[in-house]
């Protein structure tokens, strides 16, 4: 590809990207922080979910070999 036509192609790569980030709807600040709040909660929610069940199965596990 000559040098030109790589420009031209770089060129309207960034133009199309311009223009999608454009279409983009960017969230205000209160629902940023709400959406923010829910996925760290879930994700900590999760983990302890996670924890429980880790700490259940490994209990029985221990009895089952013992």
């Amino acid at each position: 590809m000559s040098g030109k036509a790589e420009k031209t192609q770089k060129k309207s790569w960034f133009k199309g990207l311009q223009a999608e980030f454009k279409k983009v709807i960017w969230p205000d600040k209160n629902a940023l922080a709400k959406q923010t709040t829910a996925v760290v909660s879930v994700s900590v929610l999760l983990g302890v979910i996670i924890t429980v069940i880790d700490a259940i199965m490994k209990y029985g596990i221990d009895l089952l070999v013992k």
